[in-house]
């Protein structure tokens, strides 16, 4: 009950999801840093996801950063597909 609480009082996790992907894209407030922080001290999940959210903007990053062949592929995304259910254990 207090860590329902808790979420509600700091920030709800699709709010923290929406700030870690805004935070990719641009920066974010002192206040929705804070906020964004607190709320991953709690959230076991969202932490999960943050750290999902760095492995996929890494592998967008480099595959972008090669000058040679930046077409992403339809077999591109099915490796990718796989990789990441490889990893989640579906």
């Amino acid at each position: 009950m207090l860590r329902k609480f808790i979420h509600i009082l700091f920030l709800p996790c699709s709010k923290a999801t929406m700030l870690m992907e805004k935070r990719n894209a641009q920066a974010i407030s002192r206040k929705e840093d804070w906020q964004l922080s607190m709320h991953l001290k709690i959230c076991k999940w969202c932490r999960a996801y943050e750290q999902k959210l760095k492995i996929l903007d890494d592998i967008l990053r480099r595959k972008l950063s090669q000058k040679e062949n930046t077409e992403i592929n339809d077999s591109d995304i099915q490796g990718f597909k796989s990789k990441v259910l490889k990893n989640l254990d579906l």
